[in-house]
């Protein structure tokens, strides 16, 4: 009997597609909380409940620390950026541009700064030209973005 198993790369799309819901269902609550209490309420809730998983499963699992040196100071800026982003995505979502917009333009900067990070070689990654396919993605991207936000209200 042949065992069904996803294949590596229907996995990353089926997995790509469950982080995108997952995203869309987190700025949802996120500005929902934003409409019943502030920024700050809208950004904070996330981040202490994360928090609090996050030491649980540390208590529970115990894990081993992956390296003995300590983490460049920048990779601490995760944190900083995840609340304005929280803050920003939840003031966006409760205008105009509303909840579609909001992911779209999200995702079209995230592409943005990822081709930048590729050209520049941020991070410790190897410098890496865009190809035409990866200037095709983001063109799409941003006429997608338009669309949603110029004529989205009105379909």
């Amino acid at each position: 009997m042949e065992k069904n198993t996803l294949s590596p790369k229907s996995f990353h799309f089926v997995t790509a597609f469950g982080a995108g819901g997952l995203l869309t269902l987190m700025v949802l609550c996120n500005g929902t909380l934003a409409i019943h209490g502030s920024l700050f309420f809208a950004s904070w809730v996330p981040h202490i409940a994360g928090s609090v998983v996050a030491l649980i499963l540390l208590l529970a699992l115990r894990p081993k620390r992956a390296s003995k040196t300590r983490p460049p100071l920048w990779a601490y800026l995760g944190g900083i950026s995840g609340g304005v982003t929280v803050m920003l995505t939840s003031a966006t979502m409760n205008t105009a541009l509303a909840l579609s917009g909001t992911i779209a333009l999200g995702l079209a900067g995230q592409v943005l700064f990822s081709l930048f990070a590729d050209i520049r070689g941020l991070f410790g990654l190897p410098q890496r030209m865009p190809s035409g396919q990866d200037y095709l993605s983001l063109t799409l991207i941003i006429i997608g973005s338009l669309v949603l936000i110029f004529f989205g209200g009105n379909a």
